[in-house]
């Protein structure tokens, strides 16, 4: 599990074919010297396990399932990528609770500078409209911000501080840029919850004589 607050970022300097599968190697300056083969790590906000890794580089294998519903789809040589490390015990818990496991990408449609930070529309799927709400969290590349504004089911705002800047790969970003999104998974338990509460409620009352 992770918080969504990215500690660094890495640059990608190899991508390799394995079948359907892309095998990809990371430069992040002294970042993975407590890393060993087999530890997750999010990488923009995807959690991928090293497969090897030095104090500087670390290897992950992304497998076509991952490729096809995520960012890394258009990954190339030179790309930023946002890196955090799994949370432990006494962690402090600076954002929200994050998995690592992307629900969708959303698509970047319009950046504006203001005189601190800057404001971003992104246009994401329909379908994860009702897990998104004003001033809720969301994780997009693996960054957890804040909804500043939800202006309709598939466009939302998010405001961006200077420090969020200079940590993460948002400076990068571009109207076009496509980055992953992990909704609230809050609000995901409370769904599954209500829908099997009125699924046993409604199979209760057709089982009443």
């Amino acid at each position: 599990m992770f918080t969504g607050i990215v500690q660094t970022c890495g640059k990608i300097t190899e991508l390799n074919k394995l079948g359907d599968a892309v095998q990809m190697k990371i430069f992040a300056e002294n970042y993975f010297e407590s890393c060993k083969k087999g530890d997750s790590v999010a990488n923009n906000g995807v959690c991928l396990t090293i497969e090897g890794c030095t104090q500087s580089e670390a290897v992950f294998t992304m497998i076509k399932q991952t490729i096809d519903n995520t960012s890394f789809k258009n990954a190339c040589i030179g790309s930023m990528v946002n890196l955090e490390l799994p949370c432990r015990p006494n962690s402090f818990m600076g954002g929200h609770f994050v998995m690592g496991h992307i629900d969708s990408t959303a698509t970047v449609k319009e950046i504006v500078n203001r005189e601190t930070g800057m404001e971003i529309d992104l246009e994401i799927p329909e379908s994860l409209s009702k897990y998104v709400i004003n001033r809720g969290s969301i994780a997009l590349d693996g960054i957890s911000l804040t909804v500043a504004e939800k202006l309709s089911n598939t466009l939302i705002r998010v405001a961006i501080i200077p420090e969020t800047i200079r940590v993460t790969n948002i400076g990068h970003w571009q109207p076009g840029t496509l980055v992953n999104v992990e909704v609230d998974m809050l609000g995901k338990y409370i769904e599954n919850l209500l829908g099997n509460l009125q699924l046993s409620t409604l199979n209760s009352q057709l089982s009443t004589p």
